[in-house]
């Protein structure tokens, strides 16, 4: 049996990994597992990891880790994994695969090809909902949805979170949200920028001092600014588009895309044009000049909000 796991989301990869090879373990024991990385190792010793008999035990899983990177593996991949012995299972780690070669092919069509791509905003949310209870614990989608707002994509890191806060109690609430976690950098800046663009300046400065108080620096503030800039132009280019279309395309988070349509929809392209032009003389001139980067950041959020 070949089982490909694919895709970036690397925390339900790994889970599954686990699940997988703790299962294996629990009949077959530690002597019948054999974890090769493809990045390090010769095409000899995967060869022989995957054509000998197991030792000591009725069968033997191979755990190979992103084996893709090895090109003689990825020409001989389909004629190794077809003659596989009856007594060896194997588990390909591969996160990042190309579709448009002839191995992505093969393995797509002849292994167990599970695939684990990133959960946008929606999907997250549910999974919150359901990692909660599992957890013996409870949280409702929309505080689900608050929470991966405030802490961020990461899954690892909610998973972390959600860990954290059912400890605390199981029944999770807004509050207890908002005194166990921290708002992420990311996730501020868009709320920083959608105050000012709604014309709430009291919003946006007070969103500011909050990055200031987590010891966000300007220069960070301003490479966070120009990345939400870049992804409103990329999402004004793009027309009738939709966001997974564009997050596709743009290799973006759809979260990030979906955050950003209402904002997009409300500009035109020479008004981001002069917004990044305006921030990129800010950034040169904290370069140059002794200026007040406080003072001057907080003047073009009050100029984003006029």
């Amino acid at each position: 049996m070949v089982i490909t796991l694919s895709g970036e989301n690397g925390f339900a990869l790994h889970q599954e990994l686990r699940e997988l090879v703790g299962t294996f373990l629990r009949e077959h024991g530690e002597m019948a597992l054999e974890r090769i990385d493809g990045e390090e190792a010769e095409y000899v010793r995967i060869q022989e990891a995957l054509t000998s008999l197991p030792f000591l035990s009725g069968k033997k899983m191979v755990v190979l880790r992103s084996p893709s990177a090895n090109k003689k593996f990825t020409e001989e991949a389909e004629t190794l994994l077809a003659g596989l012995p009856e007594t060896t299972d194997v588990v390909l780690i591969e996160p990042k695969l190309d579709k448009r070669l002839s191995y992505y092919k093969y393995l797509k069509k002849s292994t167990d090809f599970r695939n684990f791509p990133e959960l946008d905003l929606i999907g997250l949310s549910r999974w919150l909902v359901q990692a909660a209870k599992e957890q013996g614990g409870s949280i409702s989608p929309a505080d689900a949805r608050y929470l991966v707002e405030r802490a961020g994509m990461n899954q690892q890191l909610l998973n972390s979170e959600l860990e954290k806060l059912i400890i605390r109690d199981p029944k999770i609430t807004r509050l207890s949200i908002d005194e166990l976690t921290e708002a992420t950098p990311q996730s501020t800046i868009f709320q920083l920028l959608e105050a000012a663009f709604a014309g709430n300046a009291k919003k946006a400065l007070g969103l500011y001092q909050e990055q200031r108080a987590m010891k966000v620096e300007p220069p960070q503030i301003i490479a966070m600014l120009a990345w939400q800039l870049h992804v409103l132009v990329i999402i004004k280019a793009a027309g009738a588009k939709d966001a997974q279309q564009i997050a596709k395309e743009a290799k973006l988070s759809p979260y990030v895309v979906q955050k950003s349509v209402s904002i997009a929809r409300k500009m035109s392209l020479s008004e981001l044009r002069k917004l990044i032009a305006d921030l990129l003389k800010i950034d040169v001139r904290s370069k140059r000049e002794s200026i007040d980067s406080d003072e001057a950041l907080q003047h073009y959020l009050l100029k984003l909000a006029l």
